[in-house]
């Protein structure tokens, strides 16, 4: 697992440039370096986390005439094989690293190699002769991949703070993001916080050359659901596919350990990926406390539990520092967590694999049971629940129902956009001193539901999560997170085998009134105590409403609430009564007055303090 950073053309100091470009991200790569220049036309750089062929796998790496020069961040678990199919077709490796795999795959079949690769990837291969780079995000954007243009040339980085570092690069705030950011939770569009810097998003890949970025989609997520498949295929397919790639994600030259919560997806894991070391966070609270169920599943299994029991002072303190690794506001409790989690495991090993993707792929969250819970409302005219809703809605007060009402008078398409709902239009404008208006919510996710327009609501719904929520919140803490303390994780569900076998699921395999994840907890069953198995998903859970309530932090927020930089975006008095609201138990506003803290430390870390300078 690496950083990669670079850019094509000339600028001043190009290479004490490079070098700074790669010294801001050297958490991700503590080992080494390496850098390659071509004056005035091309510069590489790469910092390295040493995990495969340890004592020859530096980058950037080259063919065998060094025409093409790689550098890559990532991991090809199949690279065995297309090593072997490489060399019956005449290719020579000077060492058995992943990453020379690409470049001689790439030299054979061109951008067609992608869709042979199994593993998490990012990565940009400059063809010498051609002066042309070509670079690549693997499908489900486990890997991020950012850039920009900057005076015709191309400025690319593992992180953006990196990119950030190119003197022809003009820092500045990107409003539409911010209030896109108000309503997901994350930075959901192509373009960052950062206006002109973008992700190359999950399944693409791009050529430049002559100042032109050409960017195309090689792959895409599809949902075939098969209505024959029986419960006792779907268990043995899970099992099979699952062991597979667990199997796939151990390759490695160094330990390798696994996150443990008290849920069936990171347990399934833990039980099965014969490891020694599992790693858990807890609060001082019992019901935000999984480390006593860590440990006891561990004991079970025989594996050694390292746990970090997390203060309410450490996990205020860390804030500030987790937003400058995040380089967008993420305003997901469980990222902070997962920081603490990432940092006790790297006391132990360098590589720990974790549980994300399940939840998108075999339908795992509790939303995706709303559909059932609706049905029998929804039998109603649509106008009819449309008034009852608007009636609703007028009642100045709470009650049982009123929720329930409102939801059930729109359709999938109206009321999901993923695990997040933040602000809608309307408390938007309200909020924000200038708004852009644009992109309503449902104008973004529009694009997508139309593309699944034919299957049932349930799977409507994992498919905005794995294109939206999976891409901007779940992986995003996960490779930032980790990467900040120098950890390799590694994610064995989010895999192209497991895909290919999650998509075919029927929905009352994954999701009925009772349950979620229905046959992937059959699956994981043969390998857990039935207590884990059964269990409500957790994850790794924050006490964040509580702690709003509290004095101290309350203080804390108002006093950004009522800031400079609060003033430079929001109308403050809103913010300042949404705090007080949630502090005297009249609403719980916690996850929102979360959302502007979080934009409010980001935008300190960023352009107040500028710990990016």
């Amino acid at each position: 697992m690496c950083g990669i950073a670079g850019f094509t053309g000339k600028c001043k100091n190009e290479k004490a440039v490079l070098k700074e470009m790669m010294d801001t991200i050297i958490h991700r790569g503590p080992d080494s370096s390496g850098e390659y220049n071509e004056d005035g036309t091309i510069h590489l750089g790469f910092r390295r986390l040493s995990i495969q062929d340890l004592n020859n796998g530096d980058q950037p790496m080259f063919n065998e005439d060094k025409t093409m020069v790689i550098t890559f961040n990532g991991e090809i678990y199949n690279f065995k094989e297309l090593r072997e199919e490489l060399i019956a077709k005449g290719h020579t490796f000077a060492n058995k690293a992943d990453t020379e795999v690409l470049i001689h795959g790439y030299e054979e079949y061109g951008k067609d190699l992608l869709n042979k690769l199994r593993g998490m990837f990012a990565f940009v291969i400059w063809d010498s002769k051609n002066k042309t780079l070509f670079g690549a995000r693997d499908y489900f954007g486990i890997k991020p991949f950012y850039y920009t243009i900057a005076n015709n040339n191309l400025v690319y980085g593992s992180e953006i703070k990196s990119i950030l570092k190119h003197p022809d690069v003009k820092k500045e705030v990107n409003p539409v993001a911010l209030e896109n950011y108000l309503t997901f939770q994350y930075s959901v569009l192509e373009e960052t916080f950062f206006k002109g810097i973008f992700k190359l998003m999950p399944g693409h890949c791009f050529t430049f050359k002559e100042g032109k970025m050409e960017i195309e989609r090689y792959w895409e997520p599809e949902f075939t659901p098969d209505s024959t498949k029986t419960m006792d295929e779907a268990i043995k397919e899970i099992d099979d596919v699952v062991a597979n790639s667990i199997e796939y994600h151990k390759i490695s030259d160094v330990e390798v350990g696994s996150f443990l919560s008290s849920g069936v997806d990171s347990s399934y894991v833990a039980a099965t990926f014969n490891g020694d070391k599992t790693f858990t966070v807890g609060f001082d609270y019992n019901k935000y406390n999984e480390i006593d169920y860590a440990k006891s599943l561990s004991e079970k299994v025989q594996i050694d539990n390292y746990s970090k029991l997390v203060s309410s002072e450490e996990y205020w303190s860390a804030i500030p520092k987790i937003q400058y690794h995040m380089d967008e506001p993420l305003a997901d409790p469980a990222a902070i967590a997962l920081y603490f989690v990432s940092k006790t495991a790297a006391e132990h090993v360098k590589v720990a694999m974790s549980g994300e993707g399940a939840d998108e792929f075999f339908g795992g969250y509790n939303i995706y049971k709303e559909p059932m819970d609706l049905a029998a409302f929804q039998k109603l005219p649509l106008p009819v629940r449309k008034a009852l809703a608007k009636v609703a809605k007028a009642i100045p007060f709470k009650f049982k129902g009123k929720s329930f009402l409102q939801r059930a008078s729109k359709t999938v398409e109206e009321r999901f956009i993923g695990n997040a709902f933040m602000f809608n239009e309307e408390e938007r404008n309200k909020l924000l001193k200038a708004p852009t208006g644009q992109y309503a919510h449902t104008h973004l996710t529009k694009p997508y539901y139309e593309k699944v327009k034919n299957l049932d609501d349930v799977t409507k719904m994992q498919y905005i999560d794995v294109n939206f929520w999976l891409i901007g919140d779940i992986l995003l803490k996960a490779d930032k997170m980790s990467m900040a303390n120098s950890l390799e994780v590694r994610v064995p569900f989010l895999d192209k085998e497991v895909w290919n076998v999650a998509k075919n699921l029927p929905t009352n395999l994954k999701v009925t009134k009772e349950n979620t994840k229905v046959a992937f907890r059959h699956a994981a069953n043969k390998h857990l105590p039935d207590m884990v198995a059964e269990k409500k998903k957790l994850g790794f859970p924050v006490p964040i409403r509580i702690w709003l309530r509290d004095e101290k932090y309350y203080n804390i927020v108002k006093e950004a609430f009522t800031s400079d930089a609060a003033k430079e975006f929001f109308n403050t008095d809103y913010l300042v009564k949404y705090l007080d609201d949630h502090k005297e138990g009249k609403a719980d506003n916690s996850r929102k007055i979360w959302t502007i803290y979080i934009f409010l430390v980001w935008y300190n870390d960023f352009f107040v303090s500028d710990m990016a300078a």
